[in-house]
């Protein structure tokens, strides 16, 4: 019988699959290279493994039984789905193909605004985006670059940083209508991210009202999800210039005061050494340090 989390060897699959398909261990055997005693031996182990019969033997055909017929379209989106991919790993140039790791909030708020322009640039690059939140999270060295938020150095490999920054309190433009001063944001719910260096606590005290540490501050593990609490007028967020820029450029947050303190941590862009970059990532570390530089 099946237990869970075992599959059947691949090439007993596959001589399901060519059998079902032609009604023939003959022919499947045919197809596959194989002699018809060799097919119809896997069918009769994969039955075995699956605890039921797939086949109705007929004097000159087979006939699929219920269950067969069945398991058969699963077995052939799997071989569909393995073939789809192969060919696209296969087709990738590895000189063209740029794998890039980063964090979350960085490729949804910032990169993925921008990205049309370096494809539009490098029409040749086949793109790979993968995204994480947690540095521990992230595949070096499999990546071809990364763009990780932090103190700029991770497990001994140190980061170039891409900018400095501030941060501050945003809002939906109803709440910050309603703030008279920094002290009336405890009116409202804190909004921040987890594990970051600059708190709640810091900005009410550069804000000259300390002491309101002790409010409750909700938070998530991503700006992506904090700014749309704070969009939703759910609460106050704390943020800082990369994030923050394209919601107050619509309009769709409002920054209430002018109080801003330096950023700690910030976005750094790790490469693998320099002799072993392909091309696609060292126009994409190009462009990424020339775009940094833009106006926002």
């Amino acid at each position: 019988m099946m237990t869970e989390n075992r599959l059947p060897p691949l090439n007993w699959l596959r001589a399901f699959e060519a059998s079902a398909r032609h009604l023939s261990f003959t022919e499947a055997a045919g197809e596959l290279g194989m002699t018809q005693s060799a097919v119809s031996q896997q069918i009769k182990s994969l039955e075995s493994f699956l605890g039921r019969p797939l086949f109705l033997r007929r004097p000159r055909a087979l006939q699929l039984t219920d269950s067969a017929r069945t398991y058969l379209p699963t077995v052939q989106a799997a071989f569909s789905m393995l073939n789809e991919g192969t060919e696209t790993f296969l087709g990738n140039d590895p000189d063209t193909t740029l794998d890039i790791h980063s964090n979350l909030a960085f490729t949804v708020l910032w990169l993925t605004p921008r990205i049309d322009r370096f494809l539009a640039d490098h029409p040749w690059v086949v793109l790979n985006i993968s995204t994480s939140v947690w540095t521990t999270e992230y595949t070096r060295p499999y990546a071809s670059v990364e763009i990780r938020f932090g103190g700029g150095m991770w497990e001994g490999v140190p980061g170039e940083r891409l900018v400095s920054e501030f941060y501050y309190p945003v809002c939906s433009p109803e709440i910050a209508n309603t703030l008279s001063g920094p002290s009336s944001i405890s009116g409202h719910r804190l909004i921040d991210v987890s594990g970051m260096l600059e708190s709640w606590e810091s900005w009410f005290r550069a804000a000259g009202i300390g002491g309101r540490g002790a409010l409750p501050v909700h938070r998530a593990s991503t700006y992506v999800v904090t700014l749309e609490m704070a969009r939703r007028s759910l609460g106050v967020a704390l943020a800082h210039d990369l994030v923050a820029t394209p919601f107050l450029e619509t309009g769709e947050l409002a920054q209430p005061f002018d109080i801003k303190l330096p950023q700690k941590e910030a976005y750094y862009l790790i490469t693998p050494p320099e002799g072993t970059m392909n091309p696609a990532a060292l126009a994409f570390r190009e462009w990424l340090l020339a775009e940094m530089t833009l106006p926002a």
